[in-house]
């Protein structure tokens, strides 16, 4: 087994490669604009760094989100041509979960991400492997009493101490935590993942202008 994990649904441009008993290589960059620039480089450097070339890869991970349209989508659409490429099989899981499994708490938590709009991506879990509510967006403010007495994982905790006073690393999402996440799941029989479809819980930033003029010949 030889599993390539991606993950661009948050500011974190993160890769990693994982032989199915531990984690081989990893590169993370927190850059929430260069998310097109940055993954293909990325995947050049963990192979490199691994000593292994693409054709090696049996199976891609990718998270799916939630996250901004534009950043997302990069993830996605890497993990579909890499999977088109190899033959290899794509594995989706909830971005939420790779912070889950990273944190490595074994009590009641939850994990926020930045949603701009002065919003936060989230989900409750009972353990760093149980998540028992649905990834949503929300503000913080409309979920502070709902996560009260909780910690909770992630940079929307940091970016709203006032509604999340127990903040937890880590700040940012990690593939590695994905590829051991996802390979732990193979191990059991291959059961949880997700198909590999982004998961927006919102319309798109950008939007057509309302009374928008054609100017192109019909």
């Amino acid at each position: 087994m030889l599993l390539l994990a991606m993950d661009t649904a948050t500011p974190a441009v993160t890769v990693a490669l994982h032989d199915g008993e531990a984690v081989v290589a990893s590169s993370s960059q927190v850059d929430a604009r260069r998310h097109g620039e940055l993954l293909l480089p990325a995947v050049d450097r963990v192979l490199k760094e691994a000593g292994l070339k693409l054709d090696a890869v049996t199976g891609i991970v990718v998270g799916v989100g939630p996250g901004p349209y534009t950043g997302l989508r990069v993830g996605l659409v890497t993990a579909a041509a890499f999977s088109s490429a190899l033959g290899a099989p794509v594995h989706g899981l909830c971005t939420l979960d790779g912070l889950a499994y990273a944190a490595g708490l074994d009590e009641p938590f939850a994990v926020a991400t930045d949603a701009r709009r002065k919003e936060v991506y989230w989900a409750r879990y009972e353990d760093s492997r149980t998540r028992v509510t649905d990834a949503a967006v929300d503000r913080p403010a409309e979920i502070a009493e709902r996560l009260a007495g909780l910690p909770v994982v992630g940079a929307g905790a940091r970016l709203y101490p006032e509604a999340f006073p127990d903040a937890r690393d880590p700040e940012h999402q990690s593939a590695a935590a994905l590829a051991a996440l996802a390979a732990e799941k193979l191990a059991a029989g291959g059961d949880g993942f997700l198909d590999p479809l982004p998961m927006y819980l919102r319309r798109p930033d950008a939007q057509v202008p309302k009374n928008y003029k054609v100017v192109t010949p019909q």
